[in-house]
């Protein structure tokens, strides 16, 4: 099969969170199993260029109508760990992806449409017809609708599109002149409730709805995460244009890279170890003191790694730290904040608590360093208010910390609690899981985990090894899409 992957993101050339990890992995593994995957991406001026092998020119003058005239673009092709990716770079007085920043511009709708009007141009012009276009969240939610409101017509009717959700928070908001520069035009046409009219705002569009109106299939990135965003808050106002295009809208649970989140072959790690080998486990929490400077008492050590913002429960990671340190455990943290409030906050925490030998706290992001926190930490705390899959979990898991998570989204198709579960075996348990967004639900999760880790080690080792035998690679979830693609290729 033929498949096109259009996204704003590619891991590691292009991140700025979990959607450049689902553009590699799922495109890895399905290389993998003997398909042709091809990667459509914006050029932008601050992305890594040191990850690209072989870019070169691959299409010049790339003509890519816009507002009844037209700009040159220029095509460039490279390989990013073996992925075969093209990078649209427009000559345009508009500077589309010359910000030093991949979002976060006032113009970011109409950016993202040229790219997705660009992308479509490309495959048009240089004869690519894939089986599938898979394109995600609202940057590329264009894609379909242009393909079958203008490309169709052009000798592309036999394409279809897969559409992925990763965040429904943020969906696309724009004005008519996306249609007036796209060639989409007809504003009555498309400011209707069954097309493009924002939910909220009749004289807005919103890319998203169309994305979820135009595609062949949507999904989004845990099975948890679609119920809620049928019938829960976390449609985010899109929750009855889902209900109408059901029949086409489902849950698959990312993976993570295998390759990268190895205990057993971390470059990162010090001392490798599988379930088999646990106890050289005890080494890497050994060396992450001796790195950071901590006591080396007989104490479990909790971590959190992820963003600090208000989706990741930041109030509760806080409260976390405390209620550690309170329970006769260590604590480490390493995240960066996305508002400035936040940061400031845990950087009072910091040097508050800077000359504790039982807590670290790192604000910023250091690769390497993430990876020894995993390998060295007993629980991994996760304590999102809205978390629509959560890679954190997944590879606590796979390097034996076990995961104390909030029972939403991802989180409660990948941890299931040790005590309360009553869908799995005892020995299929992994975790801790707590449900309310107060500090004496995490405190009652946590309670029932540093109690285990004290009282019952062996039990509490167990658990831990019960976790990574779990498969959260991108095996399965690329057998699920592999399916989507079969379906809507035949539909």
């Amino acid at each position: 099969m033929y498949i096109v992957q259009i996204a704003s993101e590619c891991a590691p050339v292009i991140k700025a969170g979990g959607l450049g990890d689902v553009v590699y992995g799922l495109s890895r593994e399905l290389e993998l199993r003997g398909h042709t995957v091809e990667i459509i991406l914006p050029k932008y001026d601050c992305m890594r260029y040191d990850h690209i092998w072989g870019l070169h020119e691959a299409y010049r003058d790339l003509v890519v109508p816009w507002y009844g005239a037209a700009i040159y673009c220029d095509v460039y092709c490279g390989w990013v760990y073996g992925r075969l990716c093209f990078f649209i770079d427009p000559h345009s007085e508009d500077l589309f992806f010359n910000r030093s920043c991949y979002y976060g511009c006032n113009d970011d709708n109409m950016r993202f449409a040229f790219f997705s009007k660009a992308a479509l141009e490309f495959l048009l012009l240089t004869n690519k017809r894939p089986d599938v276009i898979h394109c995600h969240d609202w940057q590329t939610g264009l894609v379909p609708v242009l393909l079958f409101e203008i490309y169709k017509y052009h000798g592309m009717e036999y394409q279809r599109v897969c559409y992925t959700i990763h965040n429904f928070k943020h969906q696309g908001i724009s004005g008519c002149d996306v249609l007036w520069a796209t060639g989409l035009n007809k504003e009555s046409y498309y400011f209707a409730d069954d097309r493009l009219q924002d939910p909220f705002n009749p004289f807005a569009l919103n890319l998203m709805k169309g994305g979820i109106v135009y595609s062949n299939f949507i999904t989004t990135v845990s099975p948890h995460h679609a119920w809620e965003a049928h019938y829960g808050d976390f449609g985010y106002g899109l929750g009855h244009t889902i209900h109408e295009h059901q029949h086409k809208f489902g849950g698959v649970l990312n993976g993570i890279d295998y390759e990268v989140w190895n205990p057993q072959a971390d470059r990162y790690i010090p001392h490798h170890y599988d379930a088999d080998t646990f106890t050289e486990k005890a080494k890497n929490k050994q060396a992450l003191r001796e790195q950071l400077w901590l006591g080396h008492g007989d104490k479990p050590l909790i971590a959190y790694v992820g963003r600090l913002d208000q989706q990741k429960g930041v109030h509760l990671v806080h409260h976390a730290i405390y209620y550690a340190l309170y329970r006769q455990a260590q604590f480490v943290l390493l995240g960066s904040a996305t508002e400035t409030a936040i940061n400031n906050w845990f950087l009072h925490e910091k040097n508050h608590l800077n000359n504790n030998p039982d807590c670290h706290i790192e604000i910023g992001f250091n690769e390497e360093l993430s990876h020894l926190i995993y390998a060295g930490a007993d629980l991994i705390i996760v304590p999102s208010n809205y978390e629509p899959c959560g890679l954190t979990q997944m590879i606590g898991l796979q390097y034996g910390a076990v995961p104390v998570v909030r029972g939403v989204g991802g989180l409660l198709n990948t941890v299931f609690d040790r005590d309360y579960d009553n869908y799995h075996e005892p020995e299929k348990r992994n975790g801790y899981v707590f449900f309310q967004t107060d500090s004496q639900a995490l405190e009652s999760a946590l309670d029932r985990a540093i109690g285990l880790w004290y009282h019952y080690p062996k039990k509490f080792q167990n658990l831990a090894i019960q976790g990574m035998e779990y498969d959260y690679s991108w095996s399965n979830p690329a057998t699920q899409y592999l399916s989507i693609y079969e379906y809507i290729r035949h539909k």
